[in-house]
């Protein structure tokens, strides 16, 4: 069973409370869609709006990026392979401390 996508309602909580654990409060904004007019900054709503927007279409991509394997590579370890380090210009700085 395909999983259901968030309602406007759930994303909210989620958006309210990743900016909150960032010290960041939508509540100091006007609320509605309209901007202050003293000072420009957008409506409560039009920012939830445009990052309900953004967690649904950008996030989702950035989340199923998977780093190119070679060619020949098996497709069942492609995904495993895309979670490797990346090579280091001069190993040998990365490793003396390790011994």
């Amino acid at each position: 069973m395909a999983p259901t996508p968030p309602t406007d309602a759930e994303l909210n909580v989620l958006i309210r409370a990743r900016l909150a654990a960032l010290g960041i409060d939508l509540d100091q904004l006007s609320p509605g869609t309209t901007p202050d007019p003293e000072t420009g900054s957008p409506g409560r709503d039009s920012v939830l709006a445009s990052l309900r927007s953004f967690m649904r279409g950008t996030v989702a991509g950035l989340a199923a990026y998977q780093l190119p394997a070679a060619g020949n590579t098996d497709p069942r370890l492609a995904a495993a392979l895309s979670q490797q380090r990346v090579p280091i210009l001069y190993p040998a700085t990365s490793t003396e401390w390790r011994k």
